[in-house]
């Protein structure tokens, strides 16, 4: 068995640069979301997961992949909750969290249009547990893999809002800085150790609760880069770097140290909050299952090419054109 450290730093070749699209979280913080999550679980589970602790962490990015090969990826990873508080109203109680309901005031048009990551994760946890029951290795990781990404998307301020990417006051980029600059900056720093994963009676309501408490922080996001953003010339907010061969602006180190620093580290808080939540909901969908004893699983081959993702995914994806939304959002 390969050798396991939590803090293992599988930095992708993601370009944090403004002018280049940035990825949920980053690579990187999907990849860190997914591989720490492993850590949170029980030891009837840890033992199948740390052996495929490697393909739940580099595949932690396949959905964001997907998005440029699948139609009707991309509204999986996001909800602009506020394109239904018309008039002032609270989307949250104008937008019901039970798809059926939800679709019979809204349409289901509608709601594909505007993002559907709440309801993808309930959809996901069934498949997780369906995997389970079924004892099939191979569904167990991608769904899992898959599953720990659109959760931490849903921890994501900027992705249950329409301004996803600042482009409604001024403030396009904001999206990859909150989610990729910072993190790469300073996830040294940060304490991953998030105690053990803990059942969740409601997947729905969960993650509904999760969609909620990061729409309420978008206002703290973009206030506050905005009211930094006045305080500093351009020549010390932005620096350059070398990426590869090429020479990319970027969010200086100083701006985005202060920008962190006002936030209170709450990149580093949803996080924690993400990983906790990933271990949760794999733990929960194992024991609905019936808690099947995955070291039977250890001695079943797995193959390589059954858990690929497919080489017409990778070629969209290497081409970089998103079906669906413009990829700052996600």
């Amino acid at each position: 068995m390969k050798r396991l450290v939590i803090f293992c730093v599988l930095v992708s070749a993601v370009c944090f640069s403004l002018k280049q699209d940035t990825k949920k979280w980053g690579f990187f913080g999907h990849k860190q979301i997914n591989r720490t999550a492993v850590f949170t679980l029980p030891p009837d589970m840890i033992v199948f997961y740390k052996h495929h602790i490697d393909f739940i962490t580099e595949h932690a990015v396949d959905p964001d992949k997907r998005r440029y090969a699948v139609e009707g990826e991309a509204q999986r990873h996001y909800i602009d909750i506020d394109h239904y508080a018309h008039n002032g109203a609270d989307p949250f109680k104008e937008v019901p969290r039970r798809w059926k309901q939800a679709t019979e005031k809204f349409t289901e048009d509608t709601l594909q249009a505007y993002g559907i990551v709440p309801w993808h994760i309930e959809v996901m946890t069934y498949r997780l547990t369906a995997a389970f029951k079924e004892e099939d290795a191979v569904k167990i990781l991608k769904t899992s893999a898959d599953l720990g990404h659109y959760i931490g998307d849903a921890h994501v301020p900027l992705h249950t809002t329409e301004n996803y990417n600042g482009q409604l006051t001024g403030q396009k980029g904001i999206h990859g800085f909150w989610e990729s600059r910072i993190p790469e900056l300073f996830y040294k720093e940060y304490n991953f150790f998030v105690g053990k994963a803990k059942y969740i009676k409601n997947i729905n309501d969960f993650a509904w609760d999760v969609v909620m408490e990061s729409h309420y922080a978008v206002d703290s996001v973009l206030q506050f880069e905005k009211k930094l953003n006045n305080e500093y010339d351009s020549d010390k907010k932005y620096a350059y770097e070398n990426r590869g061969r090429q020479l990319m602006q970027v969010y200086s180190e100083e701006y985005s140290r202060k920008y962190s620093d006002m936030l209170n580290n709450m990149v580093e808080r949803k996080m924690r909050k993400a990983i906790i939540a990933v271990g949760s909901i794999w733990y929960t969908a194992w024991v609905n299952a019936g808690q099947p004893d995955l070291n039977k699983l250890l001695g079943k081959t797995v193959k390589d090419e059954d858990l690929q993702e497919g080489a017409e995914t990778d070629t969209a994806f290497s081409k970089g054109k998103s079906k669906g939304r413009n990829c700052e959002h996600d």
